[in-house]
């Protein structure tokens, strides 16, 4: 694989599927214990973990793998007659618009007005509600997204392959 765009390729793959790992807890167990406890514990828990995600390997991962598919959606762009640019192009989209977009436009304003709020403040019951209803609808958008876009990665890679 001595392939720059399969290397590139190759790493999208892991990297999709890494994001898509993440997510799909998020939305299989870790909100569904959130929403087990009293509002008060899961809203602070919920704000720590907010804090907690912003550090050098979750972005190294989220935001690496973005940069990987702006490159493979021109290359896919740019060579078409190329075995799998299809699914590269279809897969750098999936992962750009339903895990980059939907995070930047719906979750992350989500989780800036719960850092806002006080656990215990008189609104904090029906607050929480919503954002754990919200927010996890938009983080099952952002699994299916991101684990396509692994399938359809790993597509491309095994028809690059193939060729």
């Amino acid at each position: 694989m001595k392939d720059p765009i399969s290397i590139l390729t190759f790493i999208a793959v892991l990297g999709s599927g890494l994001v898509a790992g993440i997510f799909f807890a998020f939305s299989t167990f870790v909100m569904r214990a959130l929403a087990s406890l009293p509002h008060t514990h899961a809203i602070a828990a919920m704000q720590a973990i907010n804090v907690m995600v912003l550090n050098r390997w979750f972005f190294a991962v989220f935001f690496g793998t973005s940069a990987c598919c702006l490159v493979l959606l021109v290359t896919s762009l740019l060579s078409w007659s190329r075995p799998g640019a299809a699914y590269l192009l279809i897969a750098s989209l999936l992962y750009l618009v339903g895990t980059i977009l939907v995070t930047v436009v719906c979750n992350v304003p989500l989780n800036d007005a719960l850092a806002a709020v006080n656990p215990t403040s008189a609104d904090a019951g029906p607050t929480w509600a919503n954002y754990l209803r919200s927010w996890t609808a938009w983080n099952h958008v952002r699994t299916l997204a991101a684990l396509a876009a692994a399938a359809l990665f790993t597509t491309a890679l095994c028809l690059t392959k193939a060729a």
